[in-house]
């Protein structure tokens, strides 16, 4: 009954994929003092290896960009070095590897960097506290200068040479779950007046301006980007926000991407601004590799695939649980329950 789940998947002349279950990023917090990856993490990978595509955890593209403690960067030597780790694992082990590009702008603590300014769209702080450290609440954030929002373009884009330098396959730009670039998707976090704010085309120019600087950089074929269009995390709802993706997803169209990823903890929430799930608005407007996401299994993946609903499935939790998954799907064995504790050690 998953049958196509085992299809190997072209996403251009470059890549081509063993299967079409990908393992999505999974935050894991486990990197050293100085956001270096590790051996344990390099063989966590590398158990996983069986997966069409492994996306690795969310990286951190420069310090101001960390919101969360532990969590791998990709702009010192010693983190790229400690990357190729991870990708050479991988590679030995038949599989593929994309870096998920990550700055959480509002969603970053100075906790973490000396004590520098937050960055986002707007003076919008979010309410809360840092996960797994409590005693850290969010500040209200700096509103970037146009200097600012240039010297991102650019380290994203350095990010992604670092990336491939690192020896991943690709990488995907973290644009979704009410992080930086998500933030300036939304009225509920981007309050600007200038070209960056106010209009779909003025909202949509600074993740436009990433991709493009990126696939300047390291190619169309190996760029890849997460999107939420509907808020849902980290971010409050507004119905103009579908006026903002009604302008993007065309736009990225055009840029043939390698795929773009649905970012959505449950593809079963509707959201009355998109006319329903967040998957099926996307493929209303995108044509291209699409990646499905959200609570997931084999069997809900393969129908809806089947049904061209999207043409990827990113599993998650299932993973953590599973460094076998993809076997254990194939020779259809029982599926280990995945549970918290399970968070705490790489295995």
């Amino acid at each position: 009954m998953t049958e196509n789940l085992f299809q190997p998947y072209a996403l251009n002349d470059a890549i081509t994929l063993n299967n079409r279950i990908l393992m999505a990023p999974l935050t894991r917090c486990m990197a050293d003092e100085n956001l270096v990856p590790t051996t344990a993490m390099a063989e966590y990978y590398a158990r996983r290896a069986d997966a069409g595509l492994i996306i690795s955890e969310a990286v951190i593209i420069r310090p101001d960009g960390q919101g969360y403690p532990n969590t791998p960067g990709i702009f010192s030597p010693e983190q790229i070095t400690g990357w190729q780790q991870v990708t050479t694992k991988v590679h030995e082990n038949g599989g593929k590897i994309f870096a998920q590009l990550w700055h959480t702008g509002r969603v970053a603590h100075p906790h973490f960097f000396q004590q520098g300014d937050v960055l986002a769209p707007s003076a919008i702080a979010v309410e809360g506290s840092v996960p797994r450290m409590r005693e850290l609440t969010y500040q209200v954030p700096k509103p970037v200068t146009l200097a600012d929002i240039e010297g991102l373009i650019a380290d994203y884009a350095q990010a992604a040479e670092n990336a491939m330098a690192a020896g991943f396959d690709g990488v995907e730009i973290h644009g979704a779950n009410g992080y930086l670039i998500d933030q300036f998707l939304h009225y509920g976090s981007n309050q600007r007046t200038d070209e960056y704010g106010v209009t779909p085309e003025n909202m949509s120019r600074f993740p436009l301006a990433v991709v493009d600087a990126i696939i300047a950089r390291i190619g169309n074929e190996r760029t890849a980007l997460r999107v939420s269009p509907g808020a849902y995390f980290n971010m409050a709802t507004d119905a103009k926000d579908r006026e903002v993706f009604d302008y993007l997803l065309p736009a990225l169209e055009k840029r043939s991407l390698a795929f773009l990823h649905i970012g959505i903890f449950d593809d079963a929430m509707e959201f009355d601004y998109l006319g329903g799930k967040a998957s099926s608005y996307v493929r209303a407007h995108y044509s291209k590799t699409l990646v499905g996401v959200g609570s997931y299994t084999a069997e809900t993946a393969s129908t809806a695939i089947e049904s061209e609903q999207f043409d990827l499935v990113a599993i998650g939790r299932p993973f953590i649980a599973n460094p076998d998954y993809v076997q254990k799907i194939r020779q259809g064995e029982e599926i280990t329950p995945y549970s918290e504790e399970m968070l705490t050690s790489l295995v």
